[in-house]
């Protein structure tokens, strides 16, 4: 009897704790080479927008010391457009750079714990494509 009461008391423990965020998913990414250290990035994210209250609102590109080289505001939700795809123009990645990370922002919930991770040295990866 003991026993079924603290099973009891444990299922209910867990119903209270809040349920998991919905982060935004990044679903690709891809590179297209614009000039010297110059690229255009277009990123695709899925993220269950309710409306202004809870949307997926910016991502940005990290190098791979985690120090911001662009951000991409997305300025309004996408109820009824998901999955989603913006670009960010003009971005720059120093010369001599191997690695950089993708990361996205919920307007509720912040930055995403995923970040996509592009070698740079390679056109294709899981995630991306690098168009020279």
């Amino acid at each position: 009897m003991l026993t079924q009461r603290l099973a009891l008391g444990a299922l209910l423990g867990l119903l209270a704790l809040p349920a998991p965020a919905d982060e935004v998913d990044i679903l690709e990414a891809q590179l297209h080479a614009a000039g010297p250290n110059q690229w255009r990035v277009s990123v695709t994210v899925e993220h269950p927008d309710t409306g202004w209250d809870h949307y997926a609102d910016a991502w940005r590109v990290l190098d791979a010391d985690g120090n911001v080289l662009g951000e991409r505001i997305l300025h309004h939700p996408h109820v009824d457009e998901q999955p989603f795809t913006r670009s960010l123009r003009r971005l720059s990645i120093p010369e001599g750079a191997r690695f950089v990370q993708i990361e996205a922002h919920c307007s509720q919930d912040g930055w995403s714990h995923q970040r996509l991770r592009i070698d740079l040295e390679q056109d294709r990866g899981e995630g991306y494509r690098i168009h020279r």
